[in-house]
């Protein structure tokens, strides 16, 4: 949370002045929110591996409860918690540039869904890791690329165009897009397009921890 704020004060007020023609910090501001989210969701995956290390997911693995109720629900819940971090950094936000109050509502189910998203990313990617460090290596490897190139830092439309497929193949841009949509009024997609996509997204990524979960074995 800390590094968000940084990116919000110090690097949004700080690029405000050299974007002409651009409010800068209405602009970055939705996209710190939904990086706060992402950065939060997608390494809960490490209480997964803690929980391995310490045997107690063997003790889940084998409770009468079904396993995919019992991942679902973590997940949820690794969401919610990431959402509140988000509300804090929107808050923030609020307080530094002015943005539609009417669109918090929607951008935080945006975020909901992104939060699910990787949550259930993280919980697959800690399923095939042995350890905290190879895990941490993976997320090392995709945390940047992602953020980058889902226009939370920089427009798309500034981007060449092999950079634009990236960026359109990457879930985040379209809840950075769709929150931008409607906290600021500015937009590079159709908003539907924002909704469904990432309404996908977020129901494919839980289908398949749920799965992975259930057919797990812990050595």
């Amino acid at each position: 949370m800390i590094n968000s704020i940084v990116w919000l004060i110090f690097f949004g007020m700080g690029w405000s002045g050299f974007m002409r023609g651009l409010n800068y910090l209405r602009f970055l501001a939705p996209g710190i929110f939904m990086i706060t989210i992402f950065s939060h969701s997608v390494f809960s995956g490490i209480s997964v591996i803690w929980d391995k290390e310490l045997g107690f997911l063997k003790e889940v693995l084998v409770a009468p409860a079904s396993r995919k109720e019992s991942i679902a629900g973590r997940i949820i819940g690794d969401s919610i918690i990431a959402i509140v971090q988000g509300i804090v950094i929107l808050t923030l936000s609020f307080l530094l540039v002015r943005m539609n109050v009417l669109g918090i509502l929607p951008s935080i189910v945006f975020g909901f869904l992104l939060a699910i998203a990787f949550s259930s990313l993280g919980v697959c990617i800690a399923l095939r890791t042995r350890s905290m460090e190879g895990f941490q290596m993976i997320l090392s490897i995709l945390i940047l690329p992602l953020i980058f190139l889902s226009g939370a830092i920089f427009p798309i439309d500034a981007m060449p165009s092999w950079m634009k497929v990236l960026a359109y193949l990457n879930p985040m841009t379209y809840a950075v897009d769709g929150a931008r949509v409607y906290l600021s009024g500015m937009r590079s997609l159709p908003i539907l397009l924002d909704w469904v996509i990432l309404s996908a997204v977020t129901a494919l990524s839980l289908g398949l921890a749920m799965v992975s979960f259930e057919r797990s074995t812990i050595e």
